[in-house]
């Protein structure tokens, strides 16, 4: 922090396990990676290569070395492990790993049908030699899954060794946890945090009154992801309550109050 001001929350420092800021990178050329490392490198924990784009990245070694080298972990999006899944090249996606020198990797289910066993033998082997994030949900529209599967499905994968269970909202922030407008599933959120750890989830916020949404109910320290390269820095504001959305959250209540009673009367 720049400067000095009270009743700022904690935020946890990195290296992270709570308070994860995930940003999504669909094509950023080198120097704009460079950019947003300048201006918001300490914010950010882990880049995601989003869906398929690494394939037709320039300069993809070169960007992933300056990622790692800012501390960031950096993995492939899962839709890309599904294309190399469904194309029964597992052995081949495992090499390119290991030629990129990712230490951090998705597994996704989004796109293809993949029986949940499947999907447990992948995490499981792939948790021998990296960091596994799983995602958990459908990326179509339309498609319901009940809480209770939810939780079965993320509790399961937690214990066949993923480090942290995405919440899958897609980079539009209109499916899985959330609905066609964009609003949270507010129960199915409640049932889930009931049954698994918060700081075991990272929940897709793509959109800021997502973001708004998950700092009142979990706090300054809640691990969100598929946030914007320009977007890093407001969120840290709406973590802090340096911003309209979140200002009042961490005032004193008599402070808080009597601030709301001014701005009513005026």
């Amino acid at each position: 922090m720049n400067y000095s001001l009270s009743h700022i929350p904690a935020r946890s420092t990195k290296p992270r396990e709570e308070g994860l800021t995930m940003v999504m990178d669909k094509g950023l050329s080198m120097r704009q990676a460079e950019d947003m490392l300048d201006s918001s490198g300490t914010l950010i924990d882990l880049v995601k290569l989003g869906f398929g784009t690494s394939f037709v990245t320039s300069r993809l070694k070169e960007k992933i070395a300056l990622y790692q080298k800012a501390d960031m972990r950096v993995y492939l999006g899962g839709t890309l492990f599904e294309a190399f899944v469904a194309r029964g090249q597992f052995k081949d996606y495992r090499k390119l790993l290991d030629q990129l020198g990712l230490d951090t990797v998705e597994v996704s289910d989004g796109s293809i049908n993949m029986p949940a066993k499947e999907k447990c033998k992948y995490i499981g082997e792939l948790a021998k030699h990296f960091t596994v994030l799983s995602e958990v949900g459908s990326k179509e529209s339309g498609i319901l899954i009940s809480p209770a599967k939810w939780v079965s499905m993320m509790r399961t994968e937690l214990d066949a060794g993923s480090w942290k269970v995405i919440a899958e909202a897609r980079e539009s922030g209109t499916v899985g946890i959330y609905r066609p407008s964009g609003h949270a599933h507010t129960a199915l959120v409640n049932r889930i945090l009931a049954k698994v750890a918060g700081k075991d989830i990272l929940w897709e916020t793509p959109q800021k009154s997502q973001q708004v949404w998950f700092i009142k109910q979990l706090g300054a320290n809640v691990n969100l992801g598929n946030i914007g390269p320009e977007e890093v820095i407001p969120l840290e504001t709406l973590r802090l309550g340096l911003r309209g959305d979140t200002f009042f959250q961490y005032l004193p209540e008599s402070v808080a109050e009597k601030l709301r009673q001014v701005k009513a009367e005026s």
